[in-house]
């Protein structure tokens, strides 16, 4: 059995939020969980699991600058 800790940390890296979602879950649906709480933010980093579109197009939409590398599986390169 395992888990996965999704966590909003601020600039200095200690937690804001924290989602706890089940080994098998995509790191998208831990995402997902944490997002409509996120604070104002300008920049948000995360790593190549959370690389999803609508990720992607909820950043634009609320102008949040982001550092996401694009996931194994997408066949077009990002910047």
């Amino acid at each position: 059995m395992n888990t996965n800790l999704h966590a909003i940390c601020d600039s200095q890296g200690r937690p804001m939020d924290l989602s706890l979602t089940a080994g098998p879950v995509s790191d998208h649906i831990g995402a997902r969980a944490l997002f409509s709480g996120l604070p104002n933010v300008t920049w948000l980093l995360g790593d190549r699991g959370y690389d999803a579109d609508w990720f992607r197009e909820a950043f634009q939409d609320n102008k949040i600058g982001h550092c996401l590398p694009g996931g194994k599986q997408r066949k077009t390169h990002l910047r």
